[in-house]
């Protein structure tokens, strides 16, 4: 595997920062707008460099946060509107599109 570049880093960092209030994304969706090969690229970033960053507006595709993080990733983004049902996010309603790639 390739190793991660400090631009690919800081690129996600800022996608990550525009999400607004409100609306989340995916991991691919990350991915596929900063031009990285896979998801999993995004989410070894956050894991190592996003605890000033709305960590929380990032999902994995099936709009259900990790176990670990369900509790509170639901009231944070329940705080801010995001529709969930059944603790999944209504990723057809609440998902953001990037304006640039």
């Amino acid at each position: 595997m390739a190793q991660t570049t400090e631009e690919q880093v800081e690129r996600v960092r800022a996608l990550v920062a525009s999400i607004p209030s409100g609306r989340v994304v995916t991991y691919g969706d990350i991915a596929a707008t900063a031009g990285l090969s896979s998801p999993r690229t995004v989410g070894w970033i956050m894991r190592t460099d996003s605890a000033d960053l709305p960590w929380h507006r990032v999902l994995n595709a099936s709009g259900r946060p990790p176990a670990h993080l369900a509790r509170r990733q639901i009231a944070r983004l329940e705080v801010e509107g995001v529709p969930i049902r059944e603790g999944r996010v209504d990723l057809a309603a609440a998902r953001h599109r990037f304006d640039y790639g």
